[in-house]
């Protein structure tokens, strides 16, 4: 048993590791093959007296080694902790590390406000399919066949009329929507008056794109029917979208124009926000800038989607969302928007 002591004095305190110091308790006090259990086992054998005095002996020795564990393991624990601090060693006053966060789109962040406005005075957002078909996007809307809207070169066109010899009533060629006036057509389709809703999404032109001309760009349309509705309510809802918009007193006048689906038919202009409509090279020095088509909705257009003659009466207006996002922002160039610069987006 000396040797035994002798060699777990040293053993144990020559152990660099915690792996090391399990290997040596196995050696030592192992249940199978260790040296002070083996002793133990042997106690059998021994006379009387001598399995005693042994007994004695080898119960003190294994308090004597299980200190000894106890002792190193503490000495071995504390030294592995001391280094994984050293390590790991964090100075927690030290600022954190900055995180690149995503942010809105400008384009998008406008369209929320625009629908956050509309909707604090009781117009629900409704959208629609962005492939349209040719009834939905100008039959219904009383676009005859020889609108400019029709031509090759405003409109995408996804498939070709299929020949038959009865006629479609409600032709199903299919394009991109060139407005978000569709939606407005299925809504009516499915419910009745009275109706204050918005129809905000992308649609489609094909035409050369330039610094205020694309593609493809953003529109909202409004629609609001009932029994009695009249321009002047059009005027009061529009003048306060403006001014919640613009977060400023601005002034608006209708000018007589022409669309196939309103009747009467006017564009709308806003004092310029820039100059506060003083003039200016924005303006054109006329203290006035054009903003969105708007009209009453032309009976044929209630007529299309089952609504009785006479009995409806409403507005509707567009407006693009790029449009009003570059006035708001002073962005001089629409191609900017779908550029992919980190530089123009992170200012938004």
């Amino acid at each position: 048993m000396a040797k035994i002591e002798k060699a777990a004095k040293e053993e144990v305190l020559a152990a660099k590791n915690l792996d090391e110091l399990n290997e040596l308790k196995i050696k030592f006090l192992g249940r199978e093959r260790g040296a002070l259990t083996s002793v133990l086992r042997n106690l059998k054998n021994l006379q009387p007296e001598e399995r005693k005095t042994t007994g004695e002996n080898a119960n003190r020795l294994r308090e004597l080694v299980e200190e000894l564990f106890e002792k190193r393991l503490k000495e071995l624990k504390k030294t592995e902790f001391d280094s994984v601090l050293k390590k790991e060693w964090l100075d927690v006053t030290r600022p954190g590390a900055k995180k690149e966060r995503g942010g809105l789109h400008p384009i998008t962040q406008i369209r929320n406000e625009v629908e956050r406005i509309f909707g604090s005075m009781g117009f629900g957002v409704v959208e629609g399919p962005e492939v349209e078909t040719e009834w939905y996007n100008f039959d219904a809307l009383n676009i005859p066949k020889n609108h400019p809207s029709r031509d090759l070169w405003d409109t995408f066109w996804l498939r070709s009329s299929q020949k038959s010899q009865i006629p479609n009533p409600k032709s199903q060629r299919l394009l991109l929507r060139t407005h978000t006036s569709p939606v407005q057509i299925r809504y009516m389709q499915s419910h009745n008056s009275p109706i204050r809703i918005i129809a905000p999404g992308r649609v489609y032109r094909y035409e050369a794109t330039d610094a205020s001309h694309d593609i493809q760009f953003y529109q909202v349309e409004g629609l609001m029917v009932d029994k009695n509705i009249s321009i002047a309510n059009f005027k009061a809802v529009i003048l306060e979208f403006f001014k919640k918009l613009f977060s400023k007193d601005v002034k608006i006048r209708l000018r007589p124009s022409y669309f196939p689906f309103v009747e009467p038919g006017f564009e709308v202009d806003l004092s310029c926000i820039v100059c506060n409509a003083k003039g200016c090279s924005v303006c054109k020095k006329t203290g006035w800038l054009e903003m969105m088509g708007a009209g009453m909705v032309h009976p044929k257009v209630f007529e299309a989607v089952g609504y009785v003659p006479g009995a409806e009466q409403g507005f509707a207006f567009g407006i693009g969302l790029d449009r009003i996002t570059m006035m708001k922002y002073k962005i001089p160039d629409i191609r900017l928007f779908h550029s992919g610069d980190l530089r123009f987006l992170k200012q938004f």
